[in-house]
């Protein structure tokens, strides 16, 4: 996998992870079990990234979805490591304050939210996610000026809430509303639905469990898991 000089957040990885941005050889190289949509082949082509996507894998096949120009055009496909050119991280697109000045997407709401995010020095590696880090990766209209901001924590280590108490009392003051996803080796979760568990009760206020779990994506779907962290035991899941 080579490292090419066509984005300005272009970073050369061992391995891609969920969320990253891979730009492909051609469209030959994505293939699926199923036949893909027709917008697929209107729509995408080789200049513009897939995303990795969460799914059951050990080597081979990378698991990506397409995007197309309407948020309920989303496609699943597998492409082969080969056939990757280059690689934008979420982090890449957070960590160079510069040329995120001089995007066009500079004063939109979302982007001056991952400034003022940058401004906290959180202890944590993040990036950014979503329609965000497409657009900024992409120069691809498809942020505006009310889009959500997604971010997404690398925590590899256990945390307690309260190491989150600062962040918490800040988002709800950002330009725009802020999804946090927060990366464990198991998969991940949402910030704001962790902390709203009381601490000893079991309890959350309206999250997915009476029991304290919370909903954790993984490789092999989604489970309610009282430890993040810990992963849990599931069935594999074959790649085509």
């Amino acid at each position: 996998m080579k490292a090419a000089s066509t984005s300005p957040f272009t970073a050369a990885v061992p391995s891609c992870r969920p969320h990253d941005l891979l730009w492909l050889d051609s469209p030959a190289a994505l293939f699926s079990g199923n036949p893909l949509p027709a917008w697929v082949g209107k729509q995408w082509h080789a200049g513009l990234p897939v995303v990795v996507r969460r799914d059951k894998r050990s080597k081979g096949p990378i698991p990506v979805g397409i995007r197309g120009k309407r948020r309920s055009e989303r496609a699943a496909a597998w492409v082969s490591p080969d056939s990757v050119r280059h690689v934008v991280t979420p982090e890449s697109l957070a960590t160079d304050r510069q040329k995120l000045a001089a995007s066009p997407f500079a004063r939109t709401k979302p982007v001056r939210a991952i400034f003022e995010l940058a401004r906290l020095e959180l202890p944590w590696t993040w990036g950014v996610t979503g329609s965000c880090a497409y657009a900024l990766a992409t120069g691809q209209p498809v942020m505006h000026e009310e889009s959500d901001l997604d971010i997404l924590i690398r925590c590899p280590d256990r945390q307690e809430r309260n190491a989150f108490a600062r962040l918490a009392k800040v988002l709800d003051t950002l330009p725009c509303r802020t999804d946090i996803q927060i990366e464990t080796p198991a998969g991940a979760f949402a910030l704001k639905e962790w902390l709203r568990i009381k601490p000893g009760t079991g309890e959350n206020g309206g999250g997915n469990s009476s029991l304290g779990q919370v909903l954790l994506k993984t490789d092999s779907g989604p489970v309610l898991c009282a430890d993040p962290w810990q992963i849990p035991p599931l069935k594999e899941r074959d790649t085509p």
